[in-house]
C-alpha cells in the first residue's frame, strides 16, 4: 500500500491520479474527510480506503506491516493564518510523529516541506542543508515548514529513505476548494472571464517594473512527476527544491492566461495594500541543481504550456483530475 496525507487537497489528489495513472491503485488516502467542497477532489479516484487523519498514526501502527511508502503531503497551508499553535500541532507535531512511525517500521517518506521557508530571498534559494537554519520565514506556515526541516536533519535516527520538498509556486487543476489561497492562475482566469481584464500589483521597487515581480511556477502534472521519481529511486535522502527552476513575471503569467483563453491581453496595475510592502516577495526561483544530481531525467512544463492545460482542459470546463 502507499499513503497519501493531503489526499483530499490540491497537490495530494493530483499525485493519486497521477499514481492511478501508473497503475497503482491500493493506496490509503488520509485526510479531514468532512468538508464537502473538496469530495470531487478523491470522487472517482481508484484506492483502498480512507483514513481520517485523527486516526491516522493509530492506523498505521495497525498496519504497518502493509504499508511501502507514504507521501505526507497533508497541512495548514493558510498563510494568512497567524496562530502559531495551529501550526505546531498541524505541520511540526503531527509530522513529528509521522516521521517517528517511519523510522520505527522502517518505511521511506517523502513530505511537503515549502517555499516559504525563503523569506525574502535574505540567503538565496539554494537547498542546501548548511543554509536551513539561516532562513527568515514571513509568516506562521514557513516558520512551521522551516521548524520541521531543522527537526529533521538534526535527528540521529531517520528512515531509510527520506526527502522534503520545498513546493515552490504550484499550481493546477483540483484547487477548487482553496478560495483566496487558490493559484493566481485560478484567480486570473475568472477575473478575465468574468470582466475581460486582469488586474495586478503594481510594483514598488525600482528595480522591478509594473507586473514584473518574478516567481518560480510549477505545474503541478511536474510536482507529481518528481514524488514518482523518488518513490522509485529511494536514494539521496536530503530536502529538495520543486520549482520549475525558471522565475517569470506576472506579465507573462498573465499573457498565458489570457493566449489560453483566446483573448487580448489587458491588464490593470493596483497599488500593493501598504500593509505588506515591506514583505512582498519580488522574486523566487529554485536553484534546481540537487534534484537534477540525484537523477531526475525529466523537463519541466514551460509557464506557457502549463497554464495552457490547465485552463483548456480543467478551468474551462470545471473539470478535475
Amino acid at each position: 500500500m502507499i499513503v497519501v496525507t493531503g489526499a483530499a487537497g490540491f497537490i495530494g489528489s493530483c499525485l493519486v491520479s497521477r499514481l492511478n495513472e501508473e497503475r497503482f491503485f491500493d493506496l490509503v488516502l488520509v485526510d479531514d474527510f468532512t468538508r464537502p467542497d473538496k469530495e470531487a477532489n478523491y470522487l472517482g479516484k481508484r484506492y483502498r480506503a480512507l483514513v481520517d487523519r485523527r486516526h491516522f498514526i493509530e492506523w498505521l501502527h495497525n498496519n504497518e506491516d502493509q504499508v511501502q511508502f507514504i507521501f505526507h503531503l497533508g497541512a495548514r497551508t493558510d498563510t494568512t493564518e497567524f496562530d502559531h499553535r495551529i501550526f505546531d500541532d498541524l505541520n511540526v507535531s503531527y509530522s513529528q510523529e509521522v516521521w517517528r512511525a517511519c523510522v520505527k517500521f522502517g518505511l521511506p517518506l517523502v513530505y511537503a516541506s515549502s517555499a516559504a521557508t525563503y523569506g525574502l530571498g535574505e540567503h538565496g534559494f539554494s537547498d542546501n542543508h548548511e543554509t536551513i537554519p539561516l532562513l527568515k520565514p514571513l509568516n506562521p506556515y514557513g516558520v512551521s515548514k522551516n521548524d520541521f526541516d531543522l527537526w529533521a536533519l538534526q535527528q540521529e535516527e531517520a528512515p531509510f529513505f527520506w526527502a522534503g520538498l520545498k513546493f515552490f509556486n504550484v499550481y493546477g487543476p483540483n484547487e477548487y476548494h482553496k478560495g483566496r489561497m487558490a493559484a493566481v492562475m485560478f484567480h486570473a482566469y475568472n477575473q478575465i472571464r468574468e470582466t475581460g481584464g486582469m488586474k495586478l500589483f503594481r510594483s514598488h521597487s525600482p528595480q522591478y517594473p509594473d507586473g514584473g515581480q518574478m516567481r518560480d511556477f510549477v505545474y503541478v502534472r511536474d510536482v507529481t512527476n518528481v514524488c514518482l521519481f523518488l518513490m522509485k529511486s529511494r536514494k539521496n535522502s536530503a530536502i529538495y527544491n520543486l520549482g520549475s527552476g525558471r522565475a517569470r513575471t506576472f506579465n507573462d503569467l498573465a499573457a498565458a492566461v489570457f493566449q489560453a483563453m483566446e483573448l487580448p491581453v489587458n491588464i490593470v496595475y493596483t497599488d500593493t495594500p501598504a500593509d505588506i510592502r515591506d514583505k512582498y516577495q519580488y522574486f523566487t526561483e529554485a536553484d534546481m541543481s540537487k534534484l537534477s544530481a540525484a537523477g531526475y531525467p525529466e523537463p519541466f512544463h514551460s509557464l506557457e504550456e502549463g497554464v495552457g492545460d490547465y485552463v483548456r482542459n480543467y478551468l474551462s470546463g470545471h473539470r478535475y483530475w
